[in-house]
């Protein structure tokens, strides 16, 4: 049904403040850096989906993820997320070929250098700091985004 929130996990591979990400060769965020993740599964938690996804597209398996919070996505249209969001500390190493896209490591102080969405500096930043966190984000009918708080803060983190 249009409009369903869809769930996903973004699962955040990181060594110190260095990210591996994924310039996505499809939509969602085509020709963006996100990290890896992707849609839960019928009948699959979370836990399980970050863990799987970290294979499919990192061809790595992590041992343990960190839950560090939610992201809620709203727009009119039919992007409307609900994600899950794990974090893994690990070794730096030559990342393979994705079939997502290419995956590449990036420090967080480059982070708004290049293409990536708005939403994701906020996550990056939080797990940095080791906060916990349930970001909601609101976009307009071109999926620009609008406003976004988090919401156990009752902070407002970017406005339009």
């Amino acid at each position: 049904m249009e409009g369903l929130k869809r769930v996903a996990v973004i699962c955040v591979l990181r060594n110190g403040s260095n990210f591996l990400l994924l310039k996505r060769f499809n939509e969602p965020n085509k020709d963006t850096y996100v990290p890896v993740g992707g849609k839960v599964d019928a009948f699959e938690n979370p836990y399980d989906a970050a863990i799987r996804e970290v294979w499919e597209e990192a061809g790595i398996k992590v041992p343990t993820m960190r839950f560090c919070g939610t992201l809620v996505e709203t727009s009119p249209v039919k992007y409307n997320w609900m994600s899950f969001i794990y974090e893994a500390e690990i070794e730096v190493f030559e990342p393979p070929i994705c079939n997502e896209g290419i995956l590449e490591w990036h420090n967080f102080e480059h982070i708004e250098n290049f293409p990536t969405p708005k939403t994701d500096f906020f996550i990056y930043d939080y797990i940095l700091q080791k906060k916990h966190f349930a970001f909601n984000a609101i976009y307009d009918k071109e999926v620009k985004l609008l406003f976004m708080n988090e919401e156990m803060e009752n902070k407002v983190v970017f406005e339009q």
